[in-house]
């Protein structure tokens, strides 16, 4: 669109310019983009035209905004899929990411009511709660709290303190095999807690995925719950 002059709106000229910058690799998906008043000095503009410039970028899909945070280039989110056999090491490599997970804190405490019933123990019977942060090439996706039965599978705590994948905790602690039993999707909020590890700002939208995972005599060996920004991630369900 031009003006009645015949010239391209600075708003237009600023957009057009950014996205050579996205075309040209200077900001990679999920990279913050300059704030206005540095694009504002850059352009020599105020910072309502830089403003509009970036909607621009927004309406393309180029660009996503989060309240108080600033703009981000928009990342293709990452397909994982959760059929019978969710491993998240293994769906992200598969998506063309780079895997990695933080523990956040690691402790043994009881069952409540809702877990017991999940891992099919005794209100109260002592659990392992796993809490981490799973990132894909380097951004956060997910925050997650796995939790397993003590009684059932011994050593699991120190297994997950020497390694921080569950697949790998499960096969030291004498679980060879696992698979996916039940999964229950929904839509949640984040709490601000959540949004300090995700880097999104409280209130975003979030998939809460819960899930129980059997061993090979049908047992529960893990109850987990997992928090995924949904902007980052696109669940698949696999039969």
């Amino acid at each position: 669109m031009r003006d009645s002059s015949g010239k391209t709106p600075i708003w237009k000229a600023i957009a057009d310019a950014l996205r050579s910058d996205l075309a040209e690799g200077r900001y990679s998906p999920g990279d913050k983009l300059p704030t206005e008043a540095a694009l504002a000095d850059r352009f020599g503009v105020n910072r309502h035209t830089v403003r509009h410039g970036i909607a621009a970028l927004v309406d393309d899909g180029l660009v996503r905004t989060r309240r108080g945070a600033g703009a981000f280039v928009a990342a293709t989110p990452t397909d994982y899929p959760i059929g019978n056999r969710v491993r998240f090491h293994e769906n992200l490599i598969a998506a063309g990411r780079r895997p990695e997970k933080r523990i956040l804190a690691l402790d043994e405490r009881a069952a409540t009511q809702g877990e017991a019933k999940a891992l099919q123990v005794p209100t109260g019977a002592p659990l392992c709660a796993y809490h981490g942060l799973s990132l894909a090439d380097g951004q956060p996706i997910a925050i997650f709290e796995s939790l397993f039965p003590l009684d059932r599978i011994a050593g699991i705590t120190d297994a997950l303190r020497d390694t921080s994948s569950v697949t790998e905790a499960l096969r030291v602690a004498g679980i060879a095999d696992y698979t996916r039993a039940s999964t229950r999707l929904t839509a949640v909020r984040a709490t601000a807690t959540q949004a300090l590890h995700l880097q999104v700002t409280e209130g975003d939208p979030l998939l809460r995925s819960s899930g129980v995972n059997t061993g090979q005599f049908g047992q529960p060996v893990e109850y987990g719950r997992t928090w995924f920004v949904g902007d980052r991630v696109t669940l698949t369900l696999e039969t």
